[in-house]
């Protein structure tokens, strides 16, 4: 067995309540702000990131691993006049404070001229932070992260077909946040994370096939249930031995709600401010349009409750909301933060995001393509020949031309029903085809950052033997 240290036992309540207290690093991103400008910078901003983790993993009934990691690390960003620098740092002990933003300070005069850089605007900052709820105050010690993954092998091990383990694991974390800036904006928060895993072996020889289930979410009591993930990571193994080929065809193709947000986050990661203002995206040209069906809503929510990557604000302070990024099948907006909306003659959206050693710049939060009407069944009862979608390999889509191409295993359907599985398949098209004829079930399930229902896409090509 592996194991990593710790000062005390994650179930201390001392260290616990230690955890949970940013006073000092908000003290600290205050002080690296005000020597920054004391050093000559004309704006600065300081962020610190705290993360803490413990993970137990399990195998044929025996610990195999317990890990568990803490750290604070802190990141200044200074700017004279529109020349910007950046520097980080986990150990800042006597004059370091002053040391650091010198050193920001000085990289930033010999840095090159960049008209879009800058702070955010101060109308822009948030004054309000709602509670969201993903703090969860409960840290599982290692003998409850060990029993979680035990309770989840065992039950895939129960499933008839399973051969062996191929490992469970549990684990726990926080991370958080505090941001303060030269404009006077001060923000912080945390958030807890929990989660499960199991994967399962099926077969033997050659034919050994294996499959996983995992639960993820800021509150323990918002986790599946061991038994559950074991479960069902046990059934969808036994499910996949003995896959066939299939002839190359074109075909419907449904996509299990496990996969389906991979077609939510081809959209996102096009419409990234950043790669818009690279003109490196294929839908640089496309907004206003309208490239799905009509009632397609696909929305970016900061402010979920108990949402895995919820927060009030975003890296550089500003204000978040909820966005429907595709709304009744409409292209409406980029993601942005202040300074690829600058660049395009627009204003942030409150998409930025950032670690210490780096500048800010756009991403998503909780992400999920709305439902439809039908249920999944009905949604693939006329296929007469289709692919159903459990899994998918490799990461062939070209986000400059749309193209997509991925490898897939899952189950062929006939007459509306799965039959068989399939493995050793990739499945082809264009994403700007695909979504024009996307049609959502009606099985939304808020589990995972980017969430979708099952879905269906027409005439998909899949290449077989």
């Amino acid at each position: 067995m592996n194991s990593s240290p710790s000062v005390r036992s994650p179930s201390s309540p001392s260290r616990d309540q230690d955890l949970l207290d940013q006073s000092a690093l908000s003290e600290l991103a205050q002080r690296l702000v005000e020597a920054a400008t004391r050093a000559g910078a004309d704006q600065a901003d300081a962020v610190a990131v705290r993360g803490v983790s413990h993970g137990v993993e399990v195998r044929d009934g025996r610990m195999q691993e317990s890990e568990r990691s803490e750290g604070d690390d802190v990141g200044l960003r200074v700017l004279v006049g529109r020349r910007q620098a950046v520097v980080s740092t986990n150990d800042i002990t006597g004059d370091g404070v002053s040391k650091l933003a010198e050193r920001a300070v000085a990289m930033a005069r010999v840095a090159p001229d960049d008209k879009y850089v800058g702070l955010a605007d101060p109308a822009l900052l948030a004054r309000d932070f709602p509670q969201l709820d993903v703090l969860d105050p409960q840290t599982p010690s290692t003998a409850e992260l060990e029993r979680r993954a035990r309770e989840a092998e065992q039950a895939a091990l129960a499933v008839e077909g399973v051969t062996k383990s191929g490992g469970a694991s549990a684990s726990s974390g926080i991370g958080g946040m505090v941001l303060v800036t030269s404009t006077g904006f001060h923000g912080a928060f945390l958030r807890s994370s929990h989660g499960i895993s199991m994967t399962a072996i099926a077969g033997d020889g050659t034919g050994m096939e294996r499959d996983y289930e995992y639960t993820t979410a800021p509150h323990a009591a918002d986790l599946m249930s061991p038994e559950t993930v074991g479960r069902v990571a046990g059934e969808r193994t036994a499910a996949r031995v003995g896959p066939r080929k299939v002839e190359t065809c074109k075909v419907p193709v449904i996509f299990d709600p496990r996969v389906a947000g991979s077609l939510v986050g081809h959209l996102v990661g096009a419409v990234n401010g950043a790669a818009i203002a690279r003109k490196t995206s294929f839908l640089k040209d496309r907004l206003g349009d309208k490239l799905f069906r009509d009632g397609i809503r696909i929305v970016d929510d900061p402010l979920r409750k108990r949402g895995l990557r919820s927060q009030a604000f975003d890296a550089e302070g500003v204000a978040v909301k909820e966005l429907a990024i595709v709304d009744d099948g409409v292209l409406t907006t980029w993601l942005l933060d202040c300074a690829t909306a600058r660049e395009l003659g627009l204003t942030t959206t409150g998409h930025a995001h950032r670690g210490v050693s780096s500048s800010p710049s756009p991403g998503p939060y909780n992400l999920h393509l709305e439902g439809g009407t039908m249920s999944p069944a009905e949604l693939m009862g006329d296929i007469k020949q289709g692919f159903y979608v459990t899994d998918l390999i490799g990461s062939g889509v070209n986000g400059v031309t749309g193209d997509y191409s991925r490898g897939a295993a899952g189950f062929w359907i006939e007459n509306g029903e799965c039959t068989y599985a399939v493995s050793e398949v990739t499945i082809a098209g264009h994403l700007i085809e695909m979504y024009k004829t996307l049609t959502p079930a009606n099985d939304l399930t808020f589990r995972y950052g980017v969430n979708a229902p099952t879905l269906r896409i027409e005439g998909l090509t899949i290449a077989g033997r």
